[in-house]
């Protein structure tokens, strides 16, 4: 399409940037198709095609960022339109550059400030994170429903092997995993500890900046990526580790972006760009491995329980990874059933569930439909937002498919 960039904008890598990515837009609408907003609120401008067009027309000078704020505000950066646009357009890389223009020039309410100040400094920093969780717990029985459901009881990490192989990987904490879903990681440890590499966190590693950079403070978020690449650094000058590993895929998807994102950076493009092609999916990992993880359940039983999976979208459309964890737990034995609508997003989306709460649940509840179809014992994911999201609707445990996998092997008993 067409662009005439305003004043504003023109001529900076920002508008660059977009008037390239509006450009490779032909208006389709095919995006549309796959976009759960639109699925649920039948408007034109809550799907991606009609973003689009009011943020060229926004950087235009054409609209005012207060009437496109609230129609970016319900996307939920699934990233399935980039699944499904013929054209490839990088619709993320648009929305990114259209909330942070939006968001400086928009008035929004204090209220919405105050909650997303908030969210921001609470769940990016894992000390205050676990303090308000704990809290949380002690007062659950006096909590309203809806408010006790987000807030999950204590889980035991188990054990986490002493790193001892020559191979040795880096693996991110994050911010709210390791006090809702401590087993995560060191499930994965165990796991990969069969196979001869030693999983290593570094304790001062802390949020990867998807918190912070998709609630629209992008050089928030910037900083903690800065933050995190100084923290492994050392471990990768040294020729330590062989690869950084992503149990949360919502994370990962942000640090495979770090060249990107941190592209125009003189003192961290360099290192950015290394730590994004360093990281990998602990399912592409443990996928590259896969003659050694068939041999480990060669003697196990079959007919284990049925589960059902759902692709977390950060990583079925944000990585573009998929198969793999399916793949894995069927190798283990499990009795995976088919979902249907697989692709769609559950609604979580990082912050998302709690900034729209409305839209959130009901897309949660489609999913859970879908998963508990054929009334599998269990689900299975890969990320922590969704798991702890898809938990909230369902009496079904929701777990991360490496903790199935773990279960499978019996190495946390």
């Amino acid at each position: 399409m067409q662009t005439g960039l305003a004043d504003f904008i023109r001529n900076t890598p920002e508008g660059d940037a977009a008037d390239t990515l509006l450009r490779k837009c032909v208006h389709c609408g095919f995006c549309n198709a796959t976009c759960p907003t639109y699925q649920l609120l039948g408007d034109e401008l809550d799907g991606p095609r009609g973003r689009i067009y009011l943020m060229k027309q926004m950087l235009e000078g054409e609209v005012p960022a207060d009437t496109v704020l609230p129609h970016l505000d319900r996307c939920l950066t699934c990233r399935n339109c980039e699944s499904t646009c013929p054209s490839g357009v990088r619709y993320s890389e648009l929305v990114d550059i259209g909330r942070a223009v939006a968001e400086q020039r928009a008035k929004r309410p204090l209220a919405q400030r105050a909650k997303r100040w908030l969210l921001r400094e609470g769940l990016s920093r894992p000390a205050v994170f676990n303090t308000a969780l704990a809290l949380g717990r002690l007062a659950k029985p006096l909590l309203p429903a809806p408010l006790a459901a987000k807030v999950a009881d204590a889980r035991s990490a188990g054990a986490w092997p002493p790193v001892r192989h020559q191979r040795r990987m880096l693996v991110l904490a994050g911010c709210v995993q390791p006090a809702l879903m401590p087993d995560v990681n060191a499930a994965a440890a165990r796991v990969l500890d069969l196979l001869g590499i030693s999983l290593v966190e570094i304790a001062r590693a802390g949020c990867c900046g998807a918190l912070r950079f998709h609630l629209n403070d992008q050089e928030g978020g910037r900083q903690d990526m800065r933050a995190l690449i100084d923290a492994w650094w050392p471990a990768i000058e040294r020729g330590d580790v062989e690869a950084i590993v992503m149990t949360a895929s919502g994370c990962g998807s942000t640090v495979r972006e770090y060249g990107h994102l941190l592209a125009d950076d003189p003192l961290y493009a360099e290192r950015a760009a290394k730590v994004a092609a360093m990281t990998r999916d602990l399912s592409e990992i443990l996928a590259a491995e896969r003659v050694q993880i068939e041999g480990l359940f060669a003697a196990g039983g079959t007919g284990r329980r049925p589960l059902a999976y759902h692709p977390p979208c950060s990583l079925q459309h944000g990585q573009q990874v998929r198969g793999h964890a399916e793949a894995l737990l069927r190798a283990a034995g499990y009795d995976l059933k088919p979902v249907a609508d697989s692709h769609l997003c559950c609604g979580s989306a990082g912050s998302y569930s709690l900034l729209q709460p409305a839209l959130a649940t009901t897309l949660r509840d489609n999913k859970l439909r879908s998963l508990q179809a054929e009334q599998p014992a269990g689900i299975a994911s890969a990320n922590v937002g969704c798991i702890a999201h898809l938990q909230t609707g369902t009496a079904t445990p929701v777990r991360h498919w490496i903790e199935w996998l773990d279960q499978a092997l019996n190495l946390g008993a």
